[in-house]
């Protein structure tokens, strides 16, 4: 199996109201979200501290197989689905695996 290059990380803060209702989103679009081309892993984790805060965590083979997800058909159904129920803007980072 190839090593992931690129790890992605979006961190979201929700409200009480529409935290269950990202995490439907979320569930519902896991499986095709993971089998993008080029996408390893997807996970959804969640802040230590923070309740209502949620993370994302993709891993992918390469910033083009990344960039490919984000101008898809389905990345442009999840998306617009997922920011209207944001509480506070998102902060998004990319990582390069040294490993």
């Amino acid at each position: 199996m190839s090593k992931a290059k690129i790890i992605r990380i979006v961190r979201m803060t929700f409200t009480q109201e529409t935290l269950k209702q990202f995490e439907a989103i979320f569930k519902k679009h896991e499986k095709a979200i993971g089998g993008q081309p080029g996408c390893f892993k997807v996970e959804l984790v969640k802040d230590t501290t923070n309740p209502l805060v949620r993370a994302t965590v993709s891993r992918w083979d390469s910033e083009k197989s990344l960039n490919d997800y984000r101008m898809s058909e389905l990345f442009g159904e999840v998306w617009p689905e997922t920011k209207r129920l944001f509480a506070a803007a998102p902060e998004v980072v990319s990582y390069i695996n040294l490993n």
